[in-house]
């Protein structure tokens, strides 16, 4: 597994305000979309390109341009979707499937219940969106979810993430599978019930409000 953290003033300080309980919803949404597009520039630097001739008004040149199948963008629902117009913003050719996951607040398991996903994903690179990477739960089953479809270059895109769920997925996750994540932050732990501290609450509930 590799992780590469953001270490960048502007997303110290966005970060900082998405923390923050008293920011409101549409300021957290603003936020949200606004560092995932930060990292997404960082989890896209290994597309897949190939040399393509074109015409500039001035001569004829050789460029890059990203190879086919098209990259896939999977947010998990529902607090995924507050990540994707970020994510869309800088590679908006990408094609997106959703995964329907949550968790049992009780036993931690991970429940899925949609899934909008090609059956073949061999040779595509896949984008996975969940704002926290907490246990680790939803990031497993997520990939091995995508790697029994044909997926081997696999990125999870994360705001912020727990150690306990770093390890977790490092050490669950099949080594075959060329895995990456990418985080703004990496906090202190996680509390009793599976929440990240010092984190910043639940994301779903804070970008979409409570559901009874």
């Amino acid at each position: 597994m590799q992780l590469h953290v953001l270490n960048h003033p502007l997303v110290e300080h966005k970060l900082t305000v998405l923390r923050d309980k008293n920011t409101p919803s549409n300021i957290f949404r603003e936020l949200v979309s606004e560092l995932v597009s930060l990292e997404a520039y960082e989890a896209t630097r290994n597309l897949a390109v190939e040399d393509r001739e074109i015409e500039t008004p001035i001569c004829t040149m050789t460029g890059k341009h990203l190879t086919n199948p098209r990259p896939m963008v999977v947010p998990i629902l529902r607090a995924g979707l507050g990540m994707l117009d970020g994510m869309t913003r800088l590679l908006p050719t990408a094609e997106v499937g959703f995964l329907g996951m949550k968790r049992d607040e009780d036993t931690l398991d991970i429940i899925t219940y949609a899934n909008r996903l090609p059956e073949d994903l061999t040779g595509r690179q896949c984008f996975l969106l969940d704002p926290m990477l907490a246990t680790g739960g939803t990031t497993v089953a997520a990939t091995h979810y995508l790697a029994e479809r044909g997926a081997k270059d696999i990125t999870s895109i994360n705001i912020i993430a727990a150690p306990e769920g770093l390890k977790r997925v490092e050490e669950t996750l099949d080594p075959s599978i060329d895995f990456k994540v990418v985080v703004c932050g990496v906090d202190e732990r996680l509390n009793e019930h599976g929440y990240i501290v010092p984190g910043l609450g639940d994301a779903g509930d804070r970008l979409y409000g409570l559901i009874d």
